[in-house]
Order: structure tokens, then sequence, then C-alpha cells
């Protein structure tokens, strides 16, 4: 298949939806398809560098988002570049400007256009106007919209199912958690990361590694923190990534008097991702904007334990108190990690967690996904063959 990804967010771009993609792409090349990603243009990429399959569209930050892009025009000239690949389907990745202009070069090309919702936009409206501009049911109906003659929809967890089919939306809907690059995560480091860290080889770090926004609730895991060092009182918490919040995530550090116990890492390269989840001793997160949730995934493929902010999709996947598990209070929260960090070598069972790899791997998930092309692809062309019939 010629399979055309249309995006506003790609490499170099950071975050779960470029990696999702990156993954994705892998995966389908590596079975022999045609992978060709429409995305907007970016400062950080050289112009005169050719990239291999990636078209680029002028494009300006996003209001509220600015280190996020949309694309300001591209329509027809998209339109023409996916006519001379011979795309045979259309995979849209957002609700905006390069997702509209894939449905309309899917419609164009007569071939079927499938959408991976990746964002609960309702846990985002703060940035619109300090949430005063956008409500729920703004997010309700543009999703409606979007969803509206869409040929298939994939949906990472249940919840995001569960929210779509709340919303009304009608298009056909299929569950396919995004995977990970399992080996990515369990090689060996070559560098030791605590020593460069300033770490000795006993002391508990706490990880968090994700955008540094406020929606990820990161300054929950620090207001714990005292509760936690009044019984792991040489316990660290390291904080990785960057973000609108990092300023305030700073100064609440500052404020309380922690700055002997956290670092802030700022963004890193995602090629060193897996060094950072070897390291340490839990990965935490008070997260509940996740669609999916990649970061514990990945923790998970490093063979790190997690403690999570409980959710239908949380919950499902630490199913066991080898892999983690979640919480849904502060007390929870603090009672956890101190007892995997006092006795972390009490829930050691192999068995779990290996037989969740393949759930998470990228192998699995690119199955699933081309298996729902497919499937996709046949019914769109037994409705054409129906349609065609009753016209003559």
């Amino acid at each position: 298949m010629n399979i055309g990804i249309f995006t506003d967010t790609y490499y170099p771009q950071v975050s779960g939806v470029a990696t999702s993609i990156k993954v994705l792409r892998n995966q389908l090349e590596r079975a022999g398809h045609q992978v060709y990603i429409f995305t907007t243009t970016d400062p950080h990429v050289d112009k005169n560098i050719y990239e291999r399959n990636i078209f680029r569209f002028t494009s300006i930050p996003f209001v509220s988002f600015t280190d996020r892009r949309i694309a300001v025009r591209g329509l027809f000239k998209a339109y023409q570049v996916a006519k001379d690949l011979g795309l045979d389907i259309v995979h849209t990745q957002t609700e905006f400007s390069m997702g509209m202009i894939g449905k309309f070069v899917a419609k164009q090309l007569k071939v079927p256009c499938i959408h991976t919702y990746h964002t609960m936009y309702e846990d985002y409206l703060h940035y619109i106007a300090n949430g005063k501009l956008l409500k729920p049911y703004h997010v309700k109906e543009a999703t409606r919209a979007y969803c509206y003659h869409l040929n298939g929809i994939v949906a990472p967890s249940e919840r995001v199912a569960n929210t779509l089919t709340g919303y009304g939306v009608k298009a056909p809907i299929r569950i396919i958690p995004t995977g990970i690059d399992i080996n990515q995560y369990e090689q060996q480091s070559t560098v030791d990361y605590r020593q460069r860290l300033g770490y000795q080889s006993d002391t508990p770090v706490l990880l968090s590694l994700s955008r540094l926004a406020y929606e990820k609730n990161i300054h929950e895991v620090i207001a714990a923190l005292p509760a936690i060092l009044e019984q792991v009182p040489n316990a660290q918490l390291l904080i990785v990534g960057d973000g609108p919040a990092r300023e305030t995530l700073e100064n609440q550090v500052q404020d309380a008097g922690l700055t002997a116990h956290v670092q802030f890492t700022g963004e890193i390269d995602n090629d060193e991702v897996y060094n950072y989840y070897q390291m340490a001793d839990l990965f935490v997160s008070a997260s509940n904007s996740e669609s999916q949730g990649l970061t514990y995934i990945e923790a998970m493929a490093a063979g790190l334990k997690t403690v999570v902010a409980a959710s239908p999709y949380t919950d499902q996947l630490l199913d066991d108190p080898s892999l983690g598990t979640t919480f849904t209070s502060e007390t929870d929260l603090i009672k956890d990690v101190v007892r995997y960090l006092q006795h972390p070598n009490t829930f050691n069972d192999p068995k779990p967690r290996q037989k969740k790899l393949y759930q998470i791997s990228a192998e699995y998930f690119g199955k699933k996904v081309i298996n729902y092309y497919q499937d996709v692809q046949l019914a769109y062309s037994e409705s054409a063959d129906k349609s065609a019939n009753i016209s003559n």
C-alpha cells in the first residue's frame, strides 16, 4: 500500500504523537508498505536537507501552543503530491490543519480516510483564554464535525473510544494502543547516568518524564515529596523534559525547600530516553490527561516499575504489583512510592512483564493497524460498488 500520514506534529518536535507516528511509519515500512509523511515546516529543520518521503507545508506556531505548528497553506499542493504518489489510503493524526488537508485529499482521490484520535482536548481548554473561551461542548461539536464521513477511527485506549462514542461519533472505532520498540528500551546503556547526574549507586531515584505541562500534574508529585522524604530521607526526584510549566515547577521546588532533592534536566534527545528509565528506581506520574500514556509502557519496557494516577487504562495496564500500581489520592501516592522504594526486591516476578511486552510492542501495533487498513479498504470498496450499482 501507498500510505499518506497527515500530521501537524512530527520530528524533530517532541511529543507522544510524534513518537507514535515514527513507530507506525517504521513498522509499516518493515512490512513492505510505502509511507509518506505530510506535515508542517519546522524552524529546527534545515530546508536544504532532504528528508525521505516527508513533505512539509508552510506553517506558523499554533495559538497558545507555540511549540506546535499549524499549516497555513498547501491544500492543492498536497492533493497534487498525493495524486502523483498514488496514495491508497490516508491516515490523519490531527484534527487541525494537516488533518483537514488529509480529509480533502482522500475525498478527491476517492480513497478511504482513517484517523487516530490522540488528544483528550477537554484537558487542555485552560490553555485557550484561561478556559473562558472554549467549553467541553465546543470540543464535542468540533470532534463530531471532524469525524463525520471518516471511514475509521483508531482509539489508543478504551477511554478515548468511550469519549468519542459519548460525543456521538458514528464512524467505526477500533481500539489499537500505540506500541513501542521494545529493543530500544532494553538495550544496555554505555554511560553511567547516575554518576553523570550526581547520584550514588544506592540513591533512591524517582523519575518523572514528560512534557512539562500543567495538565501532567507534576506539581502533585512535588507536593508529595516532603512526606516521602520523611520515610526515605535520601530519595531524589528527577524531572526530565521541558514545557510551559517548568518555571512554575522550579519555583514550587524552591519555595518548598526541596532543591537538594529535585533536579530538572530540560529536554533530552529521544535516543537518550532509555538511559533515564534504566537508571531510575521508580517512575511516577500524577497525570490524568493521557489518552494512552506512552511513557508508562516505555518504563515497563525498560523494566522500571511505575506508580501512576488511576484510570481505566492504567488499572488494566498495571494489573500486577511487579509492574507497578495506581493511586487515587496523595496518601496512596506517598504510601505506594515508599513501599516500592523501601522494598525494591519484593515485587520481582518477571512473568507479568514478559506477558505484556508483546502487547505493547511496535510489531504488534503495526500488525493491528495494517489489519485495520485492510478492513477499511474492503468496506470502502464494497460501499463504492454498492453505490455504483444503485446509480446504474
